[in-house]
């Protein structure tokens, strides 16, 4: 019996790259709203992250998009996603891509 290949928290976080929050045209990851990604045994994939604020009426369309992309990898048998609200978002968060992506599409960060 062959052991299952498990995705590494680089793959996982290249897999939500495809997640957007619907109201800014950047993904999550480079948002800087993905604060921890965990590959555990049986394929299981622990996410922790935030949103831009709290309350945002996209969490649940994000929390499926992100489930979604997670679960194409191999290995991956299971995605939780939780959100938690500290440390609070803010565009110090976000990488050098996201920023360059915010300020192509005119946001000043």
């Amino acid at each position: 019996m062959s052991e299952a290949v498990l995705p590494s928290k680089e793959q996982v976080l290249e897999a939500l790259k495809v997640v957007r929050d619907p109201e800014i045209p950047v993904n999550v990851v480079d948002l800087g709203l993905v604060y921890d990604a965990e590959v555990k045994e049986g394929g299981i994939v622990e996410i922790t992250m935030t949103l831009t604020a709290i309350g945002c009426p996209a969490q649940d369309i994000v929390k499926a998009d992100a489930e979604i992309a997670v679960m194409r990898l191999e290995g991956v048998n299971a995605v939780n996603v939780e959100f938690v609200w500290t440390p609070p978002w803010s565009p110090d968060k976000m990488t050098e891509d996201g920023k360059r992506q915010m300020r192509m599409f005119g946001f000043n960060v």
